[in-house]
């Protein structure tokens, strides 16, 4: 993370006394106008991360650079994003790693694509198909927002389940509607050993791409799961868990591929004798 001070152009988060958080993009001259007062960008150009600032009307607010998951939450959307517990464990339970090439379908809000970046680093690369310019577009704009120009990113305006022309491909990420209608065209493109990953709102969508990963030869330990999240309250002598929880939103669903019979390269014939040799 930079240790300069906040610069214009930069994302900086807001903190109120209440613990609410606040997405600005600072600018010159420019002020952010909300329920506790005004705040004049100018008073955070050349300030070091963390320092407070009042607004016009006496509110004490922290100024920080956002963390990914922060981000993630306030950033500009179109479609719904891939939470944060959830793009975590993505990227643990997909073994996503520096220098991996990656294929993901569903760019959607970007939320994905970002995590994935971070993952594989300058020497990975990460191709991305989405049906929709226009989330497309928008994915690239949050992922240049947070992440700068990433040179390693290709989006392409397209539909994964047609046959793609990548192979090789270390990882396999979904986020598209009916993923058991790629199994065959992703059974190509990953190299074996590869891992798939898709995620889901529905148990009847995890059912449908389940029961197809065990029917196709291609690949084993399919595991399904959930994440849910729930903070404690920790204040003086009272420690409880909070009234409220992050809970279901979504499925994850991953499997390996294997090098199934229809993969397997062709073998030459077995001489034909008359009988076996005996085992000594």
């Amino acid at each position: 993370m930079p240790v300069t001070g906040f610069e214009p152009g930069e994302r900086v988060l807001l903190l109120d006394d209440r613990g609410r958080r606040y997405l600005i993009t600072l600018q010159q001259g420019q002020s952010y106008h909300f329920h506790r007062g005004i705040v004049a960008h100018d008073l955070l150009i050349g300030q070091p991360e963390g320092v407070t600032v009042r607004t016009t009307s006496g509110a004490a607010v922290i100024a920080l650079r956002p963390t990914f998951a922060e981000f993630v939450l306030k950033m500009k959307r179109g479609a719904q994003v891939v939470y944060p517990k959830d793009l975590a464990m993505i990227l643990l339970h997909g073994d996503v790693y520096p220098g991996a090439n990656v294929l993901e379908a569903g760019a959607g809000s970007g939320a994905l694509t970002m995590a994935l970046l971070r993952a594989v680093g300058p020497e990975g690369r990460v191709v991305t198909y989405e049906l929709r310019e226009d989330f497309a577009a928008l994915a690239r704009s949050n992922v240049e927002a947070f992440l700068g120009k990433a040179e390693n990113l290709e989006i392409k305006i397209g539909s994964v389940y047609e046959p793609v022309e990548e192979t090789g491909i270390d990882r396999i990420v979904l986020d598209v509607p009916e993923p058991w209608r790629v199994l065959e065209g992703a059974a190509r493109a990953l190299r074996p050993g590869g891992i798939f990953v898709a995620y889901l709102p529905t148990v009847l969508q995890i059912h449908s791409l389940v029961e197809a990963l065990h029917e196709d030869p291609s690949w084993t330990l399919v595991s399904s799961f959930e994440t849910l999240v729930r903070p404690w309250h920790v204040e003086g002598r009272s420690v409880r868990p909070e009234h409220r929880m992050v809970a279901h939103t979504g499925f994850i669903t991953t499997a390996r591929r294997i090098l199934a019979p229809k993969f397997l390269p062709s073998l030459p014939d077995r001489p034909i004798m008359q009988e076996d040799p005996p085992i000594l």
